[in-house]
């Protein structure tokens, strides 16, 4: 089939080299401009330069709603449009082209977890499993039919990287596999249950601000879903932020009061954790490793020679 592809950094390269090596001719692609932004520095690998590889024509837009890019589509006369990690909403008047209409691909579960940064949320929300959504574009973000979607469940032992390589390998052959169901003639898709719908804002530092109030579960997800290359999740001591790069939920209670740096156990230091840790009834969060802002990484023993005092999730003067 004849193909129009918006995509950005990883993702969307290895979707559209999906379709391109599927034997489909991708006629045209749109792609971001590079950002300042943290989190779209991570896996950016360029949609630009693989148009430029296999001489494909290309526009960059932050939005793509112009009358150039309308007029673009329309040349291009494609069967279908695919889309894979574009930031921005497509108007109608763009992916209502296409004779097929547009897929979009999405690495979460729809309908929950639509908009940005979805695995990040789903590990910080302790969710069982993941996946990647293949659906019909409408006028609402991520909301359209779904034509195909697959899961893969999360464990402990798993950071946000391994979940990404986990989604990304899944985004190239479920376009392909929803192209082929496309391409036969079928519109039967399972519309979204929108009483299950959830939608996410795009991450910033604030997001990343561990708070001691939380279980040590909830902190536990939170480390690791803000594992490298993300930027981490991060506290105070006294005035220095420390990133929290390795952390695990003790095995047994303890309790105080929310961010004292208790007690040397095993591989790390014990921080009191949860709104309840004064009933002595809460595990708390086991630090293995943190960051300084310097820099360098150190093991919690090797950092936190002293016990007493208090983690803080602002800075606070000693």
């Amino acid at each position: 089939m004849r193909v129009v592809a918006f995509g950005y950094m990883t993702w969307g390269r290895r979707t559209i080299e999906a379709v391109l090596d599927a034997g489909h001719k991708v006629a045209l692609i749109v792609t971001h401009p590079q950002s300042d932004n943290a989190y779209e520095k991570i896996f950016n690998e360029s949609v630009a330069e693989l148009a430029d590889e296999r001489g494909i024509p290309l526009l960059v837009r932050n939005r793509a709603g112009d009358a150039e890019v309308r007029e673009a589509v329309r040349a291009a006369e494609a069967d279908v449009a695919v889309v894979s990690n574009w930031r921005t909403w497509l108007p109608p008047e763009v992916y209502s082209i296409p004779r097929l209409g547009t897929l979009n691909v999405h690495d979460a579960l729809l309908p929950a977890y639509a908009g940005f940064a979805p695995l990040n949320w789903a590990l910080i929300n302790d969710e069982p499993e993941v996946g990647v959504t293949a659906h019909m574009m409408d006028a609402e973000f991520d909301a359209g039919d779904i034509v195909l979607q697959r899961a893969t469940p999360v464990s402990d032992s798993d950071v946000i990287t391994d979940l990404f390589d986990r989604t990304l390998a899944m985004f190239g052959p479920i376009t392909v596999d929803a192209l082929a169901l496309l391409a036969s003639g079928r519109t039967d898709w399972t519309p979204q249950d929108r009483r299950a719908a959830s939608y996410f804002h795009r991450r910033t530092d604030e997001d990343n601000r561990m708070d001691w109030t939380w279980s040590a579960r909830e902190l536990f997800n939170l480390v690791r879903a803000q594992a490298d290359p993300y930027p981490n999740a991060y506290c105070y001591q006294g005035t220095r932020r420390l990133r929290v790069l390795k952390a695990r939920v003790t095995d047994q209670p303890y309790g105080g009061t929310p961010g004292r740096i208790f007690i040397r156990r095993g591989t790390g230091v014990v921080v009191v954790a949860g709104a309840q840790a004064r009933r002595g009834r809460s595990p708390g969060l086991l630090v293995e490793r943190v960051r300084l802002d310097d820099g360098r990484d150190v093991d919690a023993l090797d950092h936190f020679t002293r016990m007493g005092g208090y983690l803080t999730s602002h800075p606070v003067a000693d």
